[in-house]
């Protein structure tokens, strides 16, 4: 009645015959459930005249920027909403598909219209996290190839291990090698970056202790991709952390026609100007803010 008959909230109420109060809940617990969804097609200039500038100046095939009316607010709901569209219509049969990790991949799995998909493969990036949380690497390879329906492939390791020996005989002796020699023929590859300024997603599962974090600042770290940990001239900084990694080396990543670097946030602007120059992306999904930081 509301969204498709045009109805107002108070005649709902009066048909329904339940108070206006209840009818602004049920409509905000349908938007929840994601029954609702809301796309604006109204052309944006500016935001037109930043992607082709970001375009312009890091070479990047497509960019994509999410407009933001709130800059105390994190940009990640909004570059998720932008980038589930993307993904929708990036995703076909017969192809295979890297993905990465982080809260804005996550929160992009609502966005996505999942089908059927044929020969779709999903194999996951870097290995998982011990604890049970939302944003384990595992998890979100397995939402997101349960979309499609299609065959996915996890990493049976931690995301981070004790010593190179240990990462050296899991790759070696665990199988584990196989699952990455597979990101030797992706064609698509869904990244994020982690800033390392603040505790975010890495440092709050515990993978990193603060002495470590404080380690790798001084080394000149701004962040990671895939627990590859680099420094914002796009350059792996020298640190044992970046030799006990479970996760497919930055030399085959750049070897997938298609790198979609899907980030933004304050704390990320570092890391998201060394990750451009390193990776060179194909495609950039962002927010405003951050959009206009790294042209600055």
């Amino acid at each position: 009645m509301y969204f498709i008959e045009g109805r107002t909230q108070s005649e709902i109420a009066s048909i329904l015959g339940v108070g206006r109060v209840t009818v602004v809940r049920l409509l905000a617990d349908a938007r929840r459930r994601r029954e609702v969804q809301i796309t604006i097609k109204a052309p944006l200039v500016e935001i037109t005249e930043v992607e082709r500038a970001l375009e312009s100046r890091f070479g990047i095939d497509q960019a994509i920027v999410a407009p933001v009316t709130d800059t105390e607010v994190h940009p990640a709901p909004v570059i998720a909403a932008v980038a589930g569209t993307f993904i929708s219509q990036a995703m076909r049969s017969g192809i295979t598909v890297g993905v990465g990790w982080g809260r804005t991949l996550y929160s992009a799995l609502p966005y996505i219209t999942g089908r059927t998909l044929e020969d779709f493969r999903v194999v996951s990036l870097l290995g998982g996290i011990s604890q049970a949380r939302r944003f384990n690497p595992a998890e979100f390879a397995w939402q997101f190839n349960e979309l499609f329906q299609g065959e996915g492939f996890l990493v049976p390791a931690p995301a981070l291990v004790d010593s190179p020996e240990t990462k050296h005989a899991l790759l070696e002796r665990c199988g584990i090698a196989q699952v990455f020699e597979m990101a030797d023929s992706l064609d698509i590859a869904l990244l994020s970056v982690g800033g390392i300024s603040t505790l975010t997603t890495s440092y709050r599962v515990g993978h990193l202790s603060e002495a470590e974090r404080r380690s790798l600042i001084e080394a000149g770290a701004v962040g990671d991709i895939l627990y590859n940990f680099i420094n914002e001239e796009g350059e792996l900084v020298d640190h044992p952390v970046n030799e006990r990694a479970i996760s497919v080396s930055i030399d085959r990543l750049k070897r997938t026609p298609q790198r979609v670097l899907i980030s933004g946030g304050p704390e990320k602007t570092a890391v998201l100007r060394g990750s451009i120059r390193l990776l060179e992306p194909t495609t950039l999904i962002t927010d405003e803010a951050t959009a206009r930081s790294l042209l600055s």
